[in-house]
């Protein structure tokens, strides 16, 4: 299974098409931390992440894990060690919560961008997450609540995402 980014509008899986949005400055092949562009190239996904306390456990064949108060995403390119990992917050590292205020992170995928041995300043938490107005992101790919509901019961632990 194969999610294809095929321009910045729209995402296809299998015979669906969803709306979404993509990184504010587009697409790149030469990713960098904070530059606001999504990394082009073919990628694994990770977990799903979901806020038990707005949603109830989705229906899809990827593992769940429920988002706590305790877990970001460090996003400190200096931080060799937890780079583009899962962290806890109590270690007071550089990184974006996943418990917040909005509901973007109430369902969220990371994408295996830059992910088993991260190369600092090349890019970090680069998610498939919700969005509501489907305004441009910090390089995350953006769908409805709804959709993304659809797109997890087509999902399973070897899809792919292809962004071009």
């Amino acid at each position: 299974m194969i999610i294809y980014i095929k321009n910045k509008h729209s995402l296809k899986i299998d015979d669906f098409y969803f709306k979404c949005s993509i990184g504010k400055n587009g697409l790149s092949k030469n990713k960098r931390e904070g530059d606001k562009k999504t990394p082009i190239g073919c990628f694994c996904i990770e977990k799903l992440y979901y806020r038990s306390d707005r949603i109830k456990k989705p229906i899809t064949k990827l593992k769940c894990i429920k988002i706590e108060k305790k877990m970001g995403w460090c996003d400190d390119p200096l931080d060799q060690k937890n780079y583009n990992k899962l962290i806890n917050l109590e270690k007071k590292i550089k990184c974006e919560k996943l418990y917040r205020q909005d509901h973007k992170y109430d369902l969220m995928i990371p994408i295996k961008y830059n992910y088993l041995r991260p190369i600092k300043f090349k890019g970090s938490c680069i998610f498939i997450h919700v969005t509501n107005d489907y305004k441009p992101t910090a390089g995350c790919i953006a769908l409805q609540k709804k959709d993304f509901l659809i797109m997890l019961k087509l999902l399973n632990k070897k899809t792919k995402i292809q962004i071009n």
